[in-house]
């Protein structure tokens, strides 16, 4: 009896392509075109995760990026399931991104590439300003550093060998 190849129950991811660029090689014989692309996953509840593919052709570029996205995910953590903790900023080559928490009600003030990540994680009320390169590969993957420099109430409690409470 041949084995049945049974897929894991997976979170759901949703998933979001930031972008999609032609890359050019030129050669004796020509020029040899490829396409990059970036993609953003995430569930909505805390998950998120960031990938790139290169291939001949779009649908495959993005299906290497949707995989090496998928197994990049990583857990950021939520103040009350809406927003971030604290106010964090973190540099990927020269994009800066910063990150401040929002009251109820104010949205995600984003743009571009940090808006995708920042929705995909799940965060539903943030302030985002980009400084520097607006490149949306380095945005994004300074977006989501960002996201995990976050340190919950629980954890900083822990570091400093104290409960919630007395914080």
């Amino acid at each position: 009896m041949p084995k049945k190849n049974i897929e894991p129950k997976k979170n759901l991811l949703e998933e979001k392509v930031i972008s999609i660029g032609r890359v050019t090689k030129v050669t004796k014989g020509g020029r040899h075109f490829r396409f990059s692309a970036t993609v953003v996953v995430g569930n909505r509840k805390g998950l998120v995760g960031i990938g790139n593919g290169k291939a001949n052709e779009v649908p495959e570029a993005i299906k290497k990026a949707l995989q090496a996205a998928n197994k990049n995910v990583t857990k950021v953590a939520l103040a009350n399931n809406r927003t971030i903790p604290h106010e964090a900023t973190a540099k990927v080559g020269r994009a800066v991104v910063m990150i401040k928490p929002a009251k109820k009600g104010t949205g995600v003030i984003a743009g571009g590439a940090a808006r995708a990540v920042l929705e995909l994680a799940g965060v539903k009320d943030i302030v985002s300003k980009s400084l520097g390169s607006n490149t949306k590969i380095n945005v994004a993957k300074a977006t989501l550093e960002a996201l995990k420099s976050q340190k919950s109430p629980a954890k900083v409690a822990a570091l400093r060998g104290k409960n919630v409470e007395e914080l």
